[in-house]
């Protein structure tokens, strides 16, 4: 991958995924191009379609806020899309932050009796896990990138019950939480693009960071479990993230768990 002109491979990207019937265009007899036209969105944006162009083409790379404003209004970005596309023009990465987990996180980790729990930051590597995680899957050891392992892992990838809503989620969290522009990410998504469905997912452009969520597993071992992620900052350590699994209180998959663990 070469991150040399990601504000212009998004907006191409997000344009081709505008109906022009979502924001009343003429559809206009046979199209050659999915989603709107150049001059489509340079007429609702407000902008010049010479403008237009330069941006996609990545020659100029610093629109205004008013100019990207009028970008996310007319691919109709979420809150989240919007802002990835206001990150790509802002400032280069930061320094990689500190992977150290803290002992008092450590000590969290392990008396969550029961609960699978465990720590990542923004590369989606797993930094520490209890042994509650580790029993549920190998995936979540310490050392392990988690989108490695969704999209290049045969066992992980069984791991899931609804693997491509996984894979979808997955990428688009890649996206919005991870520096495009960063090597370690150009790196990471580099090697991740020999898989297909990753290329697929990632040529979209979607951006979600993760959020709590239900997850289904289907474990080797205990069979079915449905449980419920909640993802919590960790203060004073910059991009680490706990992920906590729960089961519903007298649930199948709590016995599922309590049997696993």
């Amino acid at each position: 991958m070469v991150a040399d002109n990601l504000l212009g491979d998004f907006l191409k990207a997000r344009r081709a995924r505008v109906a022009p019937a979502d924001v009343a265009v003429p559809a206009g007899g046979r199209r050659r191009v999915a989603g709107l036209r150049r001059e489509e969105l340079a007429r609702l944006a407000g902008i010049s379609e010479p403008y237009l162009v330069r941006l996609e083409q990545g020659v100029d790379r610093h629109p205004s806020p008013q100019v990207l404003r009028s970008l996310a209004r007319a691919l109709q970005l979420d809150a989240d899309a919007s802002a990835h596309l206001y990150a790509l023009v802002g400032p280069a990465p930061e320094p990689p932050s500190r992977t150290e987990v803290s002992p008092d996180v450590h000590r969290l980790l392990d008396a969550w009796t029961g609960l699978p729990a465990y720590v990542r930051n923004r590369y989606f590597d797993v930094l520490a896990a209890n042994k509650q995680a580790r029993a549920l899957a190998p995936m979540y050891e310490a050392g392990s990138n988690l989108v490695r392992a969704v999209f290049l892992d045969p066992a992980s990838r069984r791991l899931f019950h609804d693997w491509a809503q996984v894979a979808a989620q997955t990428a688009a969290a890649l996206r919005a939480e991870a520096d495009p522009r960063d090597p370690r990410t150009v790196r990471l998504v580099g090697e991740l693009e020999t898989d297909e469905e990753f290329r697929r997912l990632w040529t979209r452009h979607e951006t979600r960071p993760a959020r709590d969520e239900l997850k289904r597993f289907t474990h080797p071992v205990v069979g079915s479990l449905a449980l419920r992620r909640q993802a919590l900052t960790v203060g004073g350590a910059e991009h680490q993230v706990v992920i906590v699994y729960q089961a519903t209180a007298g649930s199948p998959s709590e016995a599922a768990l309590a049997r696993l663990l």
